[in-house]
């Protein structure tokens, strides 16, 4: 089977100083996925740019709000960014497709599978997806953190070996990057946290910053996935980390050896589609966290918020209001409810559709 690798090429890696697209750079990484795929690997290209491309080809008439800017942008630039990467690609007879998505598109199982499939068939075929968020028409509130937070999504719904975030820095540092101490962390070991080391600002015209890169990081190599963030600016980065990985500045995290299910990576990722939630005691939260599989059951619920159905995604909640763990819903919130602190019953959350955070 070949290595299916997930690369996400943000706005800071794509674009010029100006906050123009910069095509030289863009043809450069086809140059190097092109490399890549020659090598037999099968490639899923999360691209920024759209907006870029956009700004540089159409002048508004009248002063537009932030959203008002991003809707017109993206859709005037999201149709020469796929014209840019057809042509560069042609060029080495590989074909590339277009897949718009929005964040509410994973919240539903159903869609989730049916964009799985999109791309598998794509695969199969020989044809390199090329995935942006539909900025046209989402909605601020359901929007992704950013596209590192949809390359999360890609590479864990995809099954993918790796995930390469592609920024304008080498990987993570054990503090400020532009500070001449601050060290180059190479390697992120399982339950390792290097989030106190990175700042929460945001960076140049990307949406999110290295903070969202470590937390969805994180979460994609505990599913079983190697993360690599490095420098997309560094020439034929993409090239050396595969042939030169030990003189390639980057941060690796490092990934579980136990790969979990589909459908948990699924619920991993769906916390912002909880409908409610269950508070647990802390027998049953030890339960859940202990070494052998454990549903939560009525038992163990102290307190249930919010209405929610069979099937719908709910937060279990410890003590302390710190959520522990997502889960699919066994059954709807008025039967839990009755059903609280009883013995026997149903599962208010079976083991298999449970996540812990």
């Amino acid at each position: 089977m070949p290595e299916r690798i997930v690369i996400k090429a943000g706005s800071n890696v794509l674009t010029r100083d100006d906050g123009k697209l910069d095509i030289t750079r863009m043809s450069a990484l086809v140059d190097q996925i092109a490399w890549l795929r020659g090598r037999g690997c099968e490639v899923i290209l999360v691209s920024s740019g759209a907006v870029a491309c956009g700004r540089g080809l159409v002048k508004p008439s009248r002063k537009l709000d932030s959203v008002g800017q991003r809707q017109l942008y993206s859709a005037v630039g999201q149709a020469k960014l796929m014209n840019l990467y057809y042509d560069l690609f042609r060029d080495y007879g590989i074909p590339v497709g277009q897949v718009l998505t929005m964040k509410e598109n994973f919240a539903s199982r159903r869609d989730y599978l049916n964009q799985r499939a999109c791309m598998a068939v794509m695969l199969d075929n020989g044809v390199i997806p090329i995935v942006n968020e539909n900025d046209t028409v989402s909605i601020t509130e359901l929007m992704f953190t950013d596209n590192d937070e949809l390359a999360g999504l890609i590479a864990s719904m995809m099954d993918a070996s790796a995930l390469v975030i592609l920024s304008n820095v080498d990987g993570i540092y054990d503090g400020p990057p532009a500070d001449p101490s601050s060290r180059l962390i190479a390697r992120v070991e399982r339950g390792a946290d290097p989030s106190r080391y990175v700042s929460r600002a945001k960076s140049g015209f990307g949406r999110g910053g290295m903070s969202t890169k470590c937390k969805i990081a994180r979460m994609v190599a505990d599913e079983g996935i190697r993360v690599i963030i490095a420098d997309g600016r560094r020439p034929d980065v993409l090239i050396d980390l595969m042939t030169r990985p030990g003189d390639t500045p980057h941060t690796e995290f490092v990934a579980a050896e136990k790969p979990v299910s589909d459908v948990k990576k699924w619920i991993a990722h769906s916390g912002s589609f909880a409908k409610g939630a269950v508070t647990v005691s802390r027998a049953a939260a030890e339960a859940l966290r202990g070494g052998e599989a454990a549903s939560l059951l009525p038992v163990g619920v102290t307190a249930v918020e919010g209405d929610f159905c069979e099937g719908d995604i709910i937060s279990i909640v410890g003590e302390g209001g710190v959520r522990i763990a997502i889960g699919r819903a066994s059954c709807g919130s008025a039967e839990a409810r009755a059903a609280m602190g009883c013995h026997g019953g149903r599962p208010v959350v079976h083991y298999d559709y449970m996540y812990m955070e």
